[in-house]
């Protein structure tokens, strides 16, 4: 099974929205495709926001959005790791371990001081991901990947 990740476009957004959707459904919210077109078609309108889109066969199957943050002590920016979906048919398979990759990488290659993210409590299938790439529990629900 061959993974690619794309960095999206707004010609992306038709592929990402539907995504980003069951995603704030999994987070209890209602579903809205067109609000979630709409939001994150702001977010890349107005640089706000960088989303990477994982394809399994010319499928996407998920996807991470990061939002740019700085460390006022470390005089560098960071990126917030905000969003992190992958379809329920495609889990287990490294799609997230590839997201997670991409925005190591991502963040190296904008020489950022480190990638952060916050999970739910229950999240436990998330969690044991996200330690299992090298990302480091800094409170509570709170991790952090130093670069």
């Amino acid at each position: 099974m061959l993974i690619e990740i794309k960095k999206a476009t707004l010609e992306d957004i038709k592929l990402v929205a539907p995504l980003f959707d069951a995603y704030r459904i999994f987070y209890k919210q209602s579903s809205d495709e067109k609000a979630a077109t709409n939001f994150l078609q702001e977010r890349l309108t107005n640089n706000e926001s960088v989303i990477f889109i994982a394809f399994v066969n010319g499928i996407a199957v998920g996807f991470c959005q990061l939002y740019p943050i700085f460390s006022s002590v470390g005089l560098q920016r960071t990126w917030l790791l905000n969003d992190l979906y992958v379809h329920k048919n495609a889990r287990g398979k490294g799609v997230a371990a590839a997201l997670l990759q991409q925005a190591k990488e991502f963040g190296i290659a904008t020489n950022a001081r480190w990638l952060l993210l916050e999970t739910a409590a229950d999240n436990y299938t998330a969690q044991s991901v996200y330690e299992k790439n090298g990302w480091k529990r800094v409170e509570d629900y709170f991790y952090e990947l130093v670069l």
